[in-house]
């Protein structure tokens, strides 16, 4: 016979249940079990069966609730199932295959002990020996305000390390049917709120995820008045950012004790494809020094659309077999343009794409400091030999190397010593030649994209619903961003948060000031302005002031006569600032001798020659020697 604790207090031997009437008795029972192998005193189990008020005779109907309760066990057969008198109060004593609540606990500790599969499966075989309200047929107030939250809180630690576990390995969908259910019983339960986010979110619904957020902060300010913990904040932001979340890092597995513990659950928020900053460092142990630790995996790029040329191109390149067992230099591909045209994006979609040809991972290398500032090649170099010695390679296998925004060829070449049989995927505003001259390779130019594949990431973004009910809107939405990315991850994520917002209404707005307002106000990497000024201060300023006069220039197409008229300029110092401006990124080539400015840049430029007017025009005058970079053989100045 098998005492049934985990939902109404019942009897089985295997094959019936019985389950116990609402009574003094059952109360008794049920007071006992909570805590088997424990001494429960007198006192204690007079309040659980008759309240805090029990009668005077309470302590003689005591005695006599335990006789009753010895011939229930009589009657069901489970007679060595005593309840044992001690001094001060009485006992029941139980175990794994005689209480469910013990075999429950049982399967939460080898759960503990195994893999993720096979933790998963022990889990979820916890978790069915529950049956309906607990303890639903016991009469007594006090265990239903003491005892049941406790035991309650056992079953939801167990639950939120199961949909963690399903939210690591991606099974996101098989995690929202839990969490529809405890979310909606549980309503002011963030960290559910949060796994039922992420899962939405993962699995393309977008506009629900948002909605779920402001579902739990409405409930929170009105029910508590408090507004939602830091994680969900910064959650809400991520999925606005249109960032990756990348998989859940494992829980700490629930502790099988009968106290409750707080489970310890950490999410890996990911940066974003345009993000800057450097992986997390390694955690330092003060007697052993540095401890090695892994990288993390590659962030994805959530509704990744366009680039069919680039993205085959790139495929072949890092997954052809080369001859001669792999001798040859490894693959070299430099992805350049203009900021925030999706030169990150692209590099990440295509290592995870090809990912399984690199058994020993794929690596995103930063060499821009989120203040801008490149970091010298050596620092980064350091910083990849230890990532590769924390790997499971070793740093002997092929890795694949994302090297993210380099600003000159010097800090390339370090870290393509440092593991020599890698291939890489660079990306740079620059065009790098001199890092193709040395090292080969092959050079892919990104622009704007092409109307349909921005009305294909407007669609990734926001869903299909939302674009439906406007087909007409997208295209003149997508104009206004200049079909570039960064600019349409940037209006699609202000639409997200106001539902109601009409796409032709947000268009007509953001023609009125299509640079100044594509930003938002959380975030400074995400914004146009912010990134454009960015790349002008990366400039020596004799060349930035020579890109806000082009780019202000109503000419178009450029060609260097006009140029050297604009700037005041000889041709040929001419044709050297339109190659710098070309290989920054900030200048697009169409036929021969024909060149152009994105729009974006263009109203970026007004704007800022505007904002500058009254200072005294640096070109008004002969240039000095050196003055323009590299035409006197120099280095540029940010990477002096």
């Amino acid at each position: 016979m098998r005492f049934q604790l985990l939902g109404p207090l019942s009897v089985t031997d295997g094959r019936d249940v019985v389950m116990l009437p609402p009574s003094k008795p059952t109360a008794l029972l049920a007071a006992l079990l909570v805590r088997p192998g424990s001494v429960v005193s007198a006192d204690r189990l007079r309040d659980i069966v008759w309240g805090e008020e029990h009668p005077t005779t309470a302590k003689t109907a005591l005695q006599s609730c335990v006789l009753r309760l010895r011939r229930l066990f009589a009657k069901y057969g489970i007679e060595h199932q005593a309840v044992v008198a001690v001094a001060g109060g009485y006992r029941i004593d139980a175990d794994a295959d005689t209480l469910d609540l013990l075999h429950f606990r049982r399967l939460v500790e080898q759960a503990a002990s195994s893999g993720n599969d096979s933790e998963l499966y022990t889990l979820r075989s916890a978790l069915a020996l529950w049956q309906g309200g607990l303890l639903s047929n016991v009469p007594s107030d006090l265990l239903h305000r003491d005892e049941v939250p406790r035991l309650a809180e056992e079953r939801l630690r167990v639950l939120e390390r199961v949909c963690d576990i399903e939210l690591e390995h991606g099974r996101c969908r098989e995690a929202l049917v839990d969490l529809w259910e405890v979310t909606r019983v549980y309503p002011a339960h963030e960290r559910f709120a949060e796994q039922l986010i992420e899962a939405l979110y993962r699995t393309g619904r977008q506009t629900e995820a948002l909605a779920e957020y402001h579902r739990v902060k409405g409930h929170l300010r009105e029910r508590l008045g408090v507004d939602p913990r830091a994680e969900l904040r910064r959650l809400e932001l991520a999925i606005l950012r249109g960032e990756d979340l990348g998989r859940v890092e494992a829980a700490r597995r629930p502790d099988a004790s009968t106290e409750h513990t707080a489970t310890a659950v950490t999410q890996d928020r990911r940066a974003s494809a345009d993000s800057s900053e450097s992986p997390a460092s390694a955690e330092r142990d003060s007697l052993a020094g540095p401890v090695p630790v892994p990288p993390p995996p590659l962030p994805s790029v959530p509704g990744f659309t366009g680039r069919e040329h680039e993205v085959g191109s790139l495929v072949r390149l890092l997954t052809t077999e080369r001859p001669g067992g792999g001798s040859e230099r490894a693959p070299l591909a430099v992805l350049s343009g203009a900021p925030g045209i999706g030169k990150t994006a692209l590099a990440l979609h295509v290592a995870h794409l090809v990912s399984g040809h690199f058994p020993d991972g794929c690596l995103l290398v930063p060499l821009t400091r989120p203040d801008g500032t490149p970091r010298p090649g050596e620092e980064a170099a350091d910083e990849l030999r230890h990532a590769l010695h924390a790997g499971s390679g070793a740093g002997r296998g092929r890795v694949l190397l994302v090297l993210d925004d380099v600003v000159h060829p010097d800090q390339v070449r370090p870290l393509l010593t440092a593991h020599a049989r890698g291939a890489a995927v660079v990306t740079s505003r620059m065009g790098l030649a001199a890092l193709v001259a040395t090292h080969g390779g092959t050079v892919h130019r990104l622009g704007a994209l092409r109307p349909e594949q921005s009305q294909a990431l407007l669609t990734a973004v926001l869903g299909r619903e939302r674009m439906a009910a406007e087909p007409t809107a997208a295209l003149p939405l997508a104009t206004a961003c200049g079909h570039h990315p960064l600019a349409l991850r940037i209006a699609a994520a202000r639409l997200l948060t106001r539902p109601r917002l009409r796409l032709a209404d947000y268009a007509a707005w953001l023609r009125h000031d299509p640079v100044g307002r594509l930003s938002l106000a959380d975030d400074p990497r995400m914004s146009v302005p912010q990134r454009l000024d960015e790349a002008l201060r990366r400039l020596p300023p004799a060349l930035a002031e020579a890109h806000l006069r082009l780019a202000s220039s109503p000419h178009a197409p450029l060609t260097t006569a006009g140029a050297a008229d604009l700037l005041g300029l000889p041709e040929d110092t001419a044709e050297q600032v339109i190659e710098r401006l070309l290989d920054a990124g900030l200048l697009e080539e169409g036929q021969p001798g024909a060149f152009w400015t994105h729009d974006l840049l263009r109203v970026h430029a007004r704007r800022t020659a505007g904002s500058s007017a009254g200072h005294a025009p640096a070109l008004l005058r002969p240039p000095r020697h050196g003055e323009f970079p590299q035409l006197d053989g120099t280095r540029p100045a940010a990477v002096r």
